[in-house]
């Protein structure tokens, strides 16, 4: 079973702008966590790049408030010294990805959801990343 869950960026922002490419199962997958079946976690720089684009397509106001619901059942984790500089110097080369991996490394994460395909490649066996379909029929189903 999978009781620490860390969401990347895109799964965020699936969700919050209900994109069609992945929109039903973030929801699923948030709402799994507001059922309280696992605790799910984010970072500071996630609520960041969402508030980003979220404020692209909406406005601050409701960027916000869309953030402030994501929180009240998604919890934000710190970033360490060492889990950044673990980070720039692993392999993985998208660095936004390898800072929000190692920090979920740190953190005894016990899966990573995203849909980054080459990212889910990259994974080291003590922190698998699932894409969020097989994550729900691996662990949800």
């Amino acid at each position: 079973m999978a009781s620490k869950i860390f969401l990347d960026a895109n799964i965020i922002l699936d969700f919050a702008l209900q994109r069609d490419t992945g929109y039903q199962v973030a929801k699923d997958i948030i709402q799994y966590a507001i059922d309280g079946k696992a605790n799910v976690y984010i970072t500071p720089a996630i609520v960041h790049i969402a508030g980003y684009y979220i404020t692209k397509y909406h406005s601050a106001h409701i960027a916000k408030n869309m953030l402030l619901s994501l929180l009240y059942n998604i919890h934000c984790i710190e970033m360490t010294h060492e889990s950044v500089v673990r980070a720039l110097e692993s392999e993985l080369l998208d660095i936004e990805d390898a800072l929000q991996y190692y920090t979920a490394l740190n953190h005894k994460m016990d899966c990573f959801i995203s849909r980054d395909k080459k990212f889910i490649k990259a994974a080291k066996p003590q922190l698998p990343v699932y894409d969020p379909a097989t994550f729900i029929k691996k662990f949800m189903n």
